[in-house]
């Protein structure tokens, strides 16, 4: 068997780290339990030196499961500096509220990142299973660590369930595309299917059972359910680790499944995801606009965004390379400007709630007044999510819209700019609040260094990308598998 430890030291890295903190943690006092946070981010970092270190190369190992392309390096790289931040949200939640154990919070992000490195080289249906498992065990724990919250403990118990069943149904529609072809490699499925006839509606059970699957990881609708009330009782730097981290290693695992596996079946599975994501995309927006809660109106935002990215596989085609490789940029391109805008959101709205504000959406009038800067990165993180110029979110819009035109999937742009104005009007709202409503709390909102970094840090990210749309276009240009 051909084996590349060069290609799998981020792994190998990254799995030391997390046995490191899980053994240190063990035999240090109370009182230095904060050692955690510095073991996982040098970690991380270490692991983030290696990703890049493989930028530009081509290795395949273990008979092709394993693959090492640009696809795969740029997305190790967005999952490492996901993880960085949201590491350094966490820092300040952990200090403020007690109860979480450190060293258990940081292993188990840890395990679950490293199920996200691995989904990014899987390029065989039991890999990225594994690895989708190796993502969700750690995340049920997480969002239940806070043990005597009994809105944790529920948000864990949904999440849970959830999970099982859609990771039982997706087991169930691999192993239909297994019985058809004798075969777990992506490549191998393709070919098979592509000489056999007569399978049209096992294939498409198969497929049904997949994207209930993929479903549940991304939050589609109707899937989407456990959402809400799991990121309002999880804590916050968890739920924004689900919202960004999860959800992008979900996309990864659903593009690979369906472009490189059931690519010669884009036909069938095409008219589901044009309807999953016009429906997603609405149904997310219409309740966020009911929302008077911060943390559920931006899970319910989360939803929409992910409709977002599901629209262009609603103009896949079956034999359209240039099509499916625009396809993958357009999606690319928007999952890196999500993971900034969307951790940047969490970690403002974490920041404000625990340092003296709320977690209501009246709680934020008169914010600009209590904390300029934090209001400003709050603004620019909720307008780039609605897509307004000049973030960095606009383009991530633009570039599907593109390509949705491309596709000739007009009813599917036009219900794409449809929902982006309904957007604005919850999004704007709460801006509105910030910047012309009166407080009634005048207290200045004071923030640790390491958060108000990492908030600056995406801010401006966010207002780059905006001015200069090739910042993120030419990361997302080459990262693609055909």
């Amino acid at each position: 068997m051909d084996l590349d430890l060069a290609a799998l030291l981020p792994e190998i890295i990254l799995a030391l780290t997390a046995f490191s903190v899980l053994t240190i943690d063990l035999f240090l006092p109370k009182e230095k339990r904060g050692i955690a946070f510095v073991l996982a981010v040098g970690g991380v970092l270490a692991t983030l030196a290696a990703v890049i270190n493989l930028y530009g190369s081509n290795i395949t190992i273990l008979d092709g499961t394993f693959v090492i392309d640009r696809f795969a390096v740029i997305f190790k790289i967005v999952f490492c500096v996901a993880a960085l931040m949201i590491f350094c949200v966490s820092q300040a939640y952990l200090k403020d509220d007690g109860e979480v154990p450190h060293g258990e919070f940081f292993t188990m992000m840890l395990f679950a990142l490293l199920g996200m490195l691995t989904i990014a080289s899987s390029r065989d249906l039991i890999a990225i299973f594994v690895a989708l498992e190796m993502i969700s065990m750690p995340s049920f724990v997480l969002a239940g660590i806070r043990k005597s919250d009994i809105r944790s403990n529920e948000a864990a118990l949904k999440f849970f369930l959830f999970g099982v069943l859609s990771s039982a149904l997706m087991l169930f529609g691999m192993s239909l595309i297994y019985g058809l072809t004798g075969a777990t490699n992506l490549a191998d499925i393709s070919e098979s299917l592509a000489g056999q006839t007569g399978i049209e509606e096992v294939s498409l059970v198969a497929i049904l059972f997949l994207i209930v699957g993929f479903g549940f990881k991304v939050s589609a609708f109707p899937f989407q359910w456990w959402v809400p009330d799991t990121y309002e009782g999880a804590p916050i730097p968890v739920a924004a680790f689900l919202s960004v981290a999860s959800k992008t290693a979900g996309f990864v695992g659903l593009f690979q499944v369906m472009f490189l596996a059931l690519g010669g079946l884009a036909d069938t599975w095409r008219p589901m995801f044009a309807i999953i994501g016009v429906v997603t995309i609405t149904f997310g927006n219409l309740v966020a606009l009911q929302q008077n809660q911060i943390v559920r109106l931006l899970a319910y935002s989360s939803i929409a965004q992910a409709g977002y990215m599901l629209l262009p596989l609603g103009v896949a085609s079956a034999t359209d390379t240039d099509l499916n490789t625009r396809i993958v940029f357009a999606v690319v391109t928007y999952l890196l400007v999500y993971a900034f805008m969307e951790t940047g959101a969490f970690a403002s709205a974490s920041a404000f709630g625990r340092r003296g504000g709320g977690y209501m959406v009246d709680d934020y009038a008169g914010m600009f007044a209590r904390s300029p800067v934090l209001a400003l990165s709050m603004s620019a993180f909720l307008l780039s999510l609605a897509g307004i110029i000049p973030f960095a979110g606009f383009w991530a819009k633009l570039v599907v819209f593109q390509a949705l035109i491309a596709g000739e999937g007009i009813w599917l742009a036009v219900a794409m700019v449809v929902n982006t104005v309904v957007a604005l009007f919850f999004y704007a709202a709460v801006v509105k609040r910030m910047f012309f409503d009166k407080a009634e709390v005048m207290t200045p909102v004071k923030l640790p260094r390491v958060l108000a970094g990492t908030i600056g840090v995406a801010a401006l990210v966010i207002v780059i990308g905006g001015i200069l749309p090739d910042f993120f276009a030419r990361l997302a240009q080459n990262s693609h598998f055909f």
